[in-house]
C-alpha cells in the first residue's frame, strides 16, 4: 500500500530502538527522509536547543514529526521523587512541545504536516506502578489535541497513538520494567511479569515494536487526510472502553 509520503522529511525521536527504530525503518521504507534522533547520535530531546540541532539535521524543511522518545520505570507513587516526575514531564511534554512548536509553523505554510505523538495505554486509566508515567503521557495526549485543533485548518494533522505493553528492551532487557515488576510484586522472575502482563491483555500478548509503527506510518500518511485530533489505542484491547 502507497502512503503517499515519498520525498517527504520525518522526524523519529527515541529512534535508536524498540517503536521509534521500527517506526523509522517503515517510514524510511515508504520513501521518506528520515532523521533518526536519539542519545545515541548526540541529541538529547529535553535539551532546550533540541529543536534547532534536529533542524540542522534535517537542513531544510521538516514534513512529518514523530515524538516517541519516552521511558518508564515501575516505582510506587510513594517512592516517586520530585527528579522522577519533573524528568519525565521534561522528557513526555516539554520536548514533545518544543519540537511541535518548533517545526508546525512550517508545515502550517506548506499546508501539509503530519504529527504523531506515541503516548501509552497508560495515559488513559491510572498506572499504580508509575503515576509519574501516566499523568505525563495523558498530558501529552492533551497536547497532541491542542496543537490538532490549532493547525487542522492549515493541512497540519496531528495525533496520538496509545500502545500497550510491546516487546521491546523497555520491557524485557536486563533491568527493564520485567525485572523491576518481578522485584516490585515479589515475582519469581522477569519471565513471569511479563507472563502476568500479557495475561492482562485481550489478544494475550504483548505487541510487537512493527505493529504500533505501522499504526504511527498510517497517520503519517496520505491515507489519513480525515484524522485529526485522535488518541489511537494500539494495544492488543488492554484499554476496556468504545471511545
Amino acid at each position: 500500500m502507497d502512503l503517499g509520503i515519498a520525498g517527504r522529511v520525518a522526524v523519529v525521536t527515541g529512534a535508536s530502538r524498540g517503536i521509534g527504530a521500527a517506526t523509522a525503518d517503515r517510514l524510511e521504507a515508504e520513501g521518506a527522509r528520515v532523521v533518526r534522533v536519539s542519545r545515541g547520535e548526540g541529541i538529547d530531546v529535553a535539551a532546550v536547543d533540541a529543536a534547532d540541532r534536529i533542524a540542522e539535521r534535517a537542513a531544510g524543511p521538516v514534513d512529518i514529526l514523530v515524538n516517541n522518545a519516552g521511558t518508564s520505570f515501575a516505582r510506587g507513587l510513594d517512592e516517586l521523587s520530585d527528579d522522577d516526575w519533573n524528568g519525565l514531564w521534561e522528557l513526555h511534554v516539554m520536548a514533545s512541545m518544543r519540537l511541535m512548536r518548533a517545526f508546525a509553523p512550517g508545515m502550517a505554510e506548506r499546508e501539509w504536516g503530519r504529527i504523531v505523538n506515541v503516548t501509552s495505554s497508560a495515559a488513559k486509566r491510572p498506572s499504580l506502578t508509575n503515576a509519574a508515567y501516566a499523568v505525563t503521557k495523558s498530558a501529552q495526549a492533551t497536547l497532541s489535541r491542542v496543537f490538532a485543533d490549532t493547525y487542522a485548518a492549515q493541512g497540519v494533522l496531528v495525533n496520538s497513538v496509545a500502545p500497550g505493553p510491546v516487546s521491546s528492551g523497555l520491557w524485557v532487557d536486563e533491568g527493564g520494567l520485567g525485572d523491576q515488576t518481578a522485584r516490585a510484586k515479589g515475582l519469581g522472575s522477569r519471565q513471569e511479569a511479563l507472563d502476568a502482563q500479557a495475561a492482562k491483555v485481550p489478544l494475550g500478548r504483548f505487541g510487537e515494536p512493527d505493529e504500533i509503527a505501522s499504526v504511527v506510518a498510517f497517520l503519517c500518511s496520505e491515507l489519513a487526510s480525515n484524522v485529526t485530533g485522535a488518541h489511537w489505542s494500539a494495544d492488543g484491547g488492554a484499554f476496556a472502553a468504545i471511545v
